[in-house]
């Protein structure tokens, strides 16, 4: 998920190169809306971010699936230790780990910025 992630951002990480190559210069004022190019630009980016949000939540909710199956299964074989591994592997993906930071990258990080 970190790698299509990254990928989704690209568009933010060139946010600068997005404005100059969308924002007309003087020459071409007449030519194009600056105001209409700048809000499409802005639905642009507020797509991608709640694209990106919906594909985190999505993958919490099936990490978060996955870890109440394998707590039905430890409470079946107390003993097994690589049923717990797995189940605080999945369960730190969840909590703590690379989910919810990316979760809070984009609703505390980037969804401020732009409302």
């Amino acid at each position: 998920i970190q790698e299509l992630l990254r990928v989704m951002r690209t568009i933010d990480d060139r946010i600068v190169h997005e404005l100059n190559t969308t924002i007309p210069t003087a020459s071409f004022v007449g030519k194009v809306d600056p105001g209409q190019t700048c809000k499409e630009l802005y639905e642009s980016l507020m797509d991608a971010h709640t694209k990106r949000e919906r594909i985190i939540k999505n993958c919490i909710s099936q990490t978060s699936a996955v870890v109440k199956t394998l707590k039905e299964e430890r409470e079946k074989a107390h003993e097994d230790a690589a049923l717990l591994k797995q189940l605080r592997k999945e369960q730190t993906k969840v909590s703590g780990g690379a989910f919810e930071r990316s979760l809070k990258e984009e609703e505390v990080g980037i969804f401020p910025k732009w409302k």
